[in-house]
């Protein structure tokens, strides 16, 4: 199945078709679906990761051919769209209508979202059912403390009227539990939003392991748990650490190159 898949993906003329800038998005994205793939966060082939086309005003973004799996994305296999569904490039694969509607409403509104990945995780999931939502509980959920937005469940997302509620629930938050559905993580880089979904995923887990044992639970402070997410994910400088950054988004991300590499480098086709 793999091999006639990725022979439709053309990888020479596709690269030599986009400039320098879109090329490595599309090896980012692709390696961000492989690790999406490799850490279980995927749902056959349903839910998404896209990322904004660099100079098109965020006009358009990749999206990932309906009906692939996520171990099967390559860089030139990637579909590239613009904000109202329409095919830019002349790629044979289809487009999943509710990909194109949840995240075309973030990249529309969003224009320092350059990566918006959306999940259907068991964990996601079930906080997403929990009138409660993320809690305090860990130092994973703290790095969100105060920018996690919520939007109630409007059935399939297939519906283009759904985006201003989207746009609206979303605001300038950073990530967004969609009720009785999943998670949604929204990113200034695919690097830093493959670590904002990777730290959401085991802050979830630890979250249901904890309320599963029925014992009481303890919440950080306010202090505490703001201090933690000034220290997460920012691009402020941060005199703290020594390189004068956070490491997360940054520093994760070339070792998951190397082990995907090592794995498989087939994404960069």
């Amino acid at each position: 199945m793999n091999a006639p898949i990725r022979a439709l993906s053309q990888p020479n003329a596709i690269q030599h078709r986009v400039s320098p800038a879109e090329w490595e998005t599309r090896v980012q994205l692709a390696a961000c679906y492989r690790l999406a793939a490799h850490f279980g966060w995927t749902d056959l082939i349903y839910t998404h990761i896209s990322a904004s086309v660099p100079g098109s005003d965020n006009q358009h973004f990749l999206l990932n051919p309906f009906g692939w799996t996520f171990d099967e994305i390559t860089a030139s296999s990637l579909i590239k769209i613009d904000l109202d569904g329409n095919k830019v490039d002349d790629s044979p694969h289809p487009v999943h209508k509710a990909g194109f509607v949840i995240h075309s409403a973030i990249h529309q509104a969003r224009p320092d979202a350059a990566c918006v990945f959306h999940s259907h995780t068991r964990a996601g999931m079930a906080v997403s059912m929990l009138e409660c939502g993320l809690l305090p509980l860990s130092q994973h959920a703290n790095l969100f403390y105060g920018q996690v937005a919520y939007h109630d469940s409007e059935g399939f997302s297939i519906n283009l009227d759904e985006r201003a509620s989207l746009q609206r629930d979303m605001g300038d938050k950073s990530v967004m539990i969609l009720r009785n559905h999943g998670t949604l993580v929204a990113g200034p880089s695919i690097p830093m939003a493959f670590s904002m979904m990777s730290h959401l995923e085991k802050a979830m887990q630890a979250q249901i392991d904890a309320m599963a044992t029925g014992q009481a639970l303890t919440t950080t402070s306010h202090a505490v748990a703001q201090a933690t997410a000034e220290r997460g994910f920012t691009h402020r400088v941060v005199s703290e650490y020594q390189a004068g950054e956070s490491p997360l988004g940054r520093m994760e991300w070339p070792a998951m190159l190397r082990m995907l590499d090592r794995a498989d480098p087939s994404y960069r086709d």
